[in-house]
């Protein structure tokens, strides 16, 4: 049972003008839309730039060990560069390195390679490995010119032995149904013959 204060009833349909709302609003911005300083504003002086010495560079590695592979054999056999050898971002949580990671990651579950990051199972799916491989081909379409030499040759590498595993398993699938179907039925029964 719901009890009610006696005034509740008296509250509902009554408006309450007597209550004035007010806002303040303050323009805190320190430049007038020419670009002038606004009156009465200081700017801070800025900070000095403190540089540290940078660590010694380690080997960088994936989030994600099916791509630790791919890393070691595309990014380490090449000879060295004239640049610094670090991938710009490597190290950001949404870099490239880590998005080409996600996807050959579901292209190797795809496949049956390792297992599927969300069920933890292997299966073959030949349908989804040949769309993340045209998902890869395409990004690498897109992103030619564009790219570190070694996210490049990840992507390349990445491309070729997902291109290579995906081209074995149609060709077994293929000769297991030519085998099975080689069971069921022989030439004389083909051709009539019994």
């Amino acid at each position: 049972m719901l009890i009610l204060n006696k005034d509740f009833k008296h509250m509902i349909g009554k408006e309450d003008n007597n209550e004035e709302v007010s806002f303040k609003v303050a323009d805190r911005r320190k430049f007038n839309s020419d670009g002038s300083l606004r009156d009465g504003v200081t700017l801070d002086p800025p900070k000095p730039v403190v540089e540290t010495p940078a660590p010694p560079a380690e080997q960088e590695t994936s989030a994600d060990p099916a791509l630790g592979q791919y890393e070691d054999a595309y990014l380490d056999d090449e000879p060295a560069l004239d640049d610094d050898g670090e991938i710009p971002g490597a190290k950001d949580p949404a870099s490239f390195v880590n998005f080409l990671s996600t996807l050959a990651t579901n292209a190797a579950a795809a496949l049956g390679a390792m297992p599927h990051p969300v069920t933890g199972q292997r299966s073959l799916d030949l349908d989804s490995g040949k769309y993340w491989l045209d998902v890869l081909s395409m990004l690498r379409d897109k992103t030619k010119g564009n790219l570190h030499p070694k996210e490049d040759r990840l992507l390349e590498g990445l491309l070729a032995d997902l291109r290579m595993q995906y081209v074995q398993i149609v060709r077994a699938t293929e000769e297991k149904l030519k085998a099975q179907a080689a069971q069921k039925f022989s030439g004389a029964d083909i051709l009539g013959k019994k």
